[in-house]
């Protein structure tokens, strides 16, 4: 009994959240004809659809992307094994609730499982035994959503810090050519989708500049690529505003369209300076200094994170026709996987709904900036 109450007060809660929300403009009213609003979804929020989590999303958002439930070691963990249950929610969720409904990821050097570049004796496989791995999957995944999903991340995080392409296993093995194949084989298997190329860090100059690179070779050679995805993984400072606004600009150039695919606003310290740098493979230690707002963040950071989040929605607004996607990496800061990146355990506020799903000061500071634009 006990058990039951606790879960009706938290219902309870979820719904009076969710009423303190709509009480505003919801973000995918407030930007509507300018871009889509999204947001990176875990399974809590797409399984139940009547729940209070997914009335939430519903409410807010005009686009979804999974957080993790289509990357190839959910989705695909053996050789003869695929796993639609948890994707298959997730896509007929967005369909019943006419959501822009987007894949990530399709090829990744992270969450790719070892087989998938090894043969029966642990050795690397040839490349075209690789090629026939990725084409397989991708028509296999693709496919099945043919129609449903509208857009593919393809090619996830393929360069280094300094521009040049990462030593991944499908660079090694494969070539260089890895990249345009994976978009040749999405493109074959859903002819109407969008594709996309996603990346971190590329508002830095060294990085931007080997994208455009990328991208613009990959445009000569009439690859089928639709659009670039910024991930947007910021802090308080970094990026410079004028950067962010250069890298859409740049890339708008090359024909492309432009998504924020990853928006979020890191609040905590940071030892190693490392802006920008979304590896998933970064880890440091614990230590108190770098978990200063265990019990709630202050006033004046919250006022900053609200500032940030209306500076850089104005930024996006700048760049109509370009920008078409702006998605956040979570919907309440309680998701969000800053709270354990690159320090475990700590408690982060990166999002515009709280741990209890309430509008956050940022929540308003960004419908002002879409009122403020009109």
């Amino acid at each position: 009994m006990n058990k039951l109450c606790a879960v009706l007060l938290t219902a309870c809660a979820l719904a009076l959240s969710l009423t303190a929300a709509d009480a505003e403009n919801a973000l995918k009213d407030a930007f509507k004809g300018r871009f889509l609003v999204g947001a990176a979804l875990n399974p809590s929020y797409f399984m139940e659809e009547n729940s209070a989590p997914a009335q939430l999303v519903k409410s807010q958002f005009s686009s979804i992307t999974p957080e993790n439930v289509l990357k190839w070691a959910s989705i695909h963990p053996l050789p003869e094994k695929y796993d639609f249950a948890l994707p298959d929610r997730y896509v007929n969720f967005g369909m019943k609730n006419g959501m822009f409904t987007i894949g990530h990821t399709l090829v990744w050097h992270g969450q790719t499982p070892d087989w998938v570049f090894k043969d029966a004796d642990g050795k690397p496989v040839d490349r075209d035994t690789l090629l026939q791995r990725m084409h397989d999957h991708i028509r296999t995944v693709v496919g099945r959503y043919k129609g449903r999903v509208k857009g593919w991340d393809v090619v996830n995080e393929a360069l280094g810090e300094n521009g040049a392409l990462r030593d991944s296993p499908w660079r090694r093995i494969i070539g260089d050519d890895y990249i345009a194949k994976a978009f040749q084989f999405a493109h074959e298997a859903d002819p109407s989708a969008e594709l996309y190329y996603n990346d971190y860090g590329i508002e830095n100059a060294a990085k931007r500049n080997g994208a455009i690179a990328l991208l613009r070779t990959l445009k000569e050679q009439r690859v089928p690529i639709t659009g670039v995805g910024i991930q947007e993984h910021v802090s308080l400072d970094w990026p410079a505003l004028k950067d962010v606004d250069e890298a859409i600009t740049e890339f708008g150039k090359l024909g492309l369209k432009v998504m924020i695919t990853e928006l979020d606003v890191n609040v905590l310290p940071d030892r190693h300076h490392a802006a920008g740098n979304a590896d998933i493979t970064r880890t440091e230690s614990a230590e108190a200094i770098l978990n200063p707002y265990v019990q709630g963040l202050p006033d004046d950071v919250q006022q900053r994170l609200a500032s940030r989040y209306a500076a850089l929605f104005s930024t996006y607004l700048k760049h109509p026709g370009v920008v078409t996607r702006v998605t956040l990496w979570g919907v309440t800061d309680g998701d969000s996987w800053l709270n354990n990146f690159p320090i475990k355990g700590r408690t982060n506020y990166p999002l515009l709904f709280d741990r209890e799903s309430r509008p956050k000061p940022a929540f308003r500071a960004v419908i002002d900036a879409a009122k403020a634009s009109q």
